[in-house]
């Protein structure tokens, strides 16, 4: 018994050894490596000078304010939709934030786990103006422009054979010919999520040419994934978003993170670190969750001046307002 008692104390002590292997791997290399899209407006692409802009490049840039207090410490790693995985599992990255959806075949078969879902999103259609459609029902017998690799393929044949019609899809290889491809007039219609469509259309010759038909005729929820078997990592990329979400809900923003620090309110004062020591307990310091809004902002602020409203995409917010503003974003509380 004495025996079996000292293998399963080695056996417990070597699993807490793995599991907590990202995070002093990221801090021991002093930067995050984080995969990203590189030619996605809103979500993932750098600038003429290198600069990279985006919700899910804040994201990351999120991770890096509470590891070490220092949003600047990330390396974008550009990933197409076709190796985003393969990096992830091999351990180019240590992160994946990139406008990828959450299926149960990606979570259980591909050794990744997603962290939660920082873009609620769902399929849709891209038309010219000029084709004077109202309804994708109206697309019976359309050339269609869509990515190989992607959830899109899947969602437009089953969209077409639920409603009795046929389609052609012209596939390419990457998002970027599909859309040069349409922007050609190769296809009637170009597919792919929503949000990648107002961000798309900026790039065509003559947006104001093109609209979205209204049918979402997807769900797509879109989140961040970390590898599987790292508990540690997992529970800190995890609390990362789920801070931004509560912070928004607590209305404690970028401006005014340093006077909430002397708030009475319980629930700000366990985020903001003068109350407990949630952030000792992800292996991080107690004040993890201030650096994450101060130096990048809460959800909502990330989400208006990349996407919203205020961005060069000017997205309503939708199903991505806070639960109690009308829409499902909604993050467990810290306590």
């Amino acid at each position: 018994m004495k025996r079996l008692a000292i293998i399963l104390l080695g056996l417990v002590f070597m699993a807490q050894s793995v599991d907590a292997q990202t995070l002093k791997a990221v801090k021991s290399r002093g930067v995050l490596l984080c995969g990203s899209n590189g030619t996605l407006a809103g979500f993932g692409l750098p600038d003429a000078n290198g600069k990279w802009t985006g919700l899910d490049v804040d994201f990351c840039r999120a991770v890096a304010a509470a590891i070490f207090n220092d949003a600047d410490k990330v390396k974008f790693v550009p990933l197409s939709a076709k190796d985003r995985f393969t990096a992830l599992q091999a351990g180019e990255v240590d992160l994946l934030a990139r406008d990828t959806t959450w299926t149960i075949s990606r979570d259980s078969t591909l050794g990744l786990n997603f962290v939660g879902v920082d873009y609620y999103d769902g399929q849709g259609f891209m038309v010219r103006k000029t084709l004077k459609l109202n309804s994708a029902l109206e697309l019976q017998g359309a050339s269609i422009c869509l990515q190989q690799g992607t959830t899109t393929e899947l969602n437009a044949s089953d969209y077409f054979r639920a409603h009795n019609m046929r389609f052609k899809p012209v596939t390419f290889a990457t998002a970027n010919e599909a859309v040069k491809a349409y922007d050609a007039g190769r296809c009637d219609a170009y597919t792919t999520d929503a949000s990648s469509l107002y961000s798309e259309r900026l790039r065509l010759a003559n947006p104001d040419d093109h609209m979205l038909l209204p049918e979402i005729i997807s769900k797509e929820p879109l989140g961040p994934a970390v590898r599987q078997g790292d508990d540690q990592w997992f529970d800190v990329v995890k609390w990362t978003l789920f801070a931004m979400i509560d912070a928004e809900e607590l209305g404690i923003t970028s401006k005014n993170i340093d006077d909430m620090k002397a708030s009475t309110n319980p629930d700000v004062r366990r985020l903001v670190g003068t109350e407990g020591n949630y952030g000792e307990q992800l292996g991080l310091t107690k004040d993890w969750a201030a650096s994450i809004v101060k130096l990048v902002g809460n959800y909502g602020e990330v989400f208006e001046r990349n996407v919203g409203l205020g961005s060069p995409l000017k997205i309503d917010r939708g199903l991505n307002r806070l639960w109690n503003k009308g829409g499902i974003q909604y993050a467990p509380p810290i306590r």
